[in-house]
């Protein structure tokens, strides 16, 4: 497959969550609204990526999902932002597979609303390529006593396995949570169903050409108030 310039490759962002774990914090917004300094979560992510030359974006909002579609339908520039509201919640698989219809790319990334890693997207997409890869994750390395998606590869960085949410006293490759997918993925995702990508999607990719690609060793989220405060902190001394 002959590579696209990122300016051709559509980004889908999942920011439909409840937030739940937010909320004490966070209490009249949706997750990716939260403010840090002074913006949305959501232009802090999305800026890089324009960055890197990325013009289309899908937000696949849920949880207050007008907020977030009445802000970018204010704003002007050179990308498209487009919104999907889901009428239920529909997890981040089911999210990404209402939005089949207006992603017109192949392949297209895809980045949770609430982290943030930063990731040289010219090289990811070159890697993702260069393998030849259906579907590329991007992973960072941890130390131990992490709980997020827990990556294992084998030397040729084959994804052998995922385990998300898992618990792990040892420094290991966790979920970026970003991704270069094939169209493919829609085949594999139930329509108008609550599907986990993270749970129920990626273990079924294993051996289907899954690739991890390192991104580095530095993850920011805002799921969890003291992960917020701490991204308020280091996101706040960075802009």
């Amino acid at each position: 497959m002959k590579e696209p310039g990122l300016s051709k490759i559509d980004v889908v962002i999942l920011c439909g969550g409840k937030g739940e774990r937010l909320k004490e914090v966070v209490k009249d917004k949706p997750k990716p609204m939260a403010e840090v300094g002074g913006r949305p979560f959501l232009d802090i992510l999305i800026k890089p990526l324009e960055g890197y030359g990325f013009r289309r974006f899908i937000l696949c909002a849920g949880y207050k999902g007008e907020m977030i579609r009445n802000y970018y339908a204010g704003k002007h520039g050179s990308s498209q932002i487009l919104t999907l509201l889901e009428n239920k919640p529909l997890g981040t698989g089911g999210a990404l597979k209402n939005a089949e219809s207006v992603v017109k790319s192949n392949p297209f990334l895809v980045a949770n609303g609430d982290s943030l890693c930063p990731i040289d997207y010219s090289k990811f997409a070159e890697f993702h390529f260069e393998k030849k890869a259906l579907y590329s994750m991007a992973v960072v390395k941890m130390p131990g006593n992490q709980d997020g998606g827990l990556v294992s590869v084998d030397d040729q960085w084959r994804i052998m396995r995922f385990n998300e949410k898992a618990k792990s006293e040892k420094a290991g490759y966790v979920n970026a949570g970003v991704y270069f997918l094939d169209r493919k993925i829609f085949e594999v995702i139930e329509g108008g169903k609550k599907t986990s990508l993270e749970r129920d999607i990626f273990p079924r990719l294993i051996g289907k050409n899954f690739y991890g690609y390192l991104a580095g060793n530095k993850l920011t989220d805002i799921g969890t108030p003291a992960r917020y405060a701490k991204a308020r902190e280091d996101l706040n001394n960075a802009i």
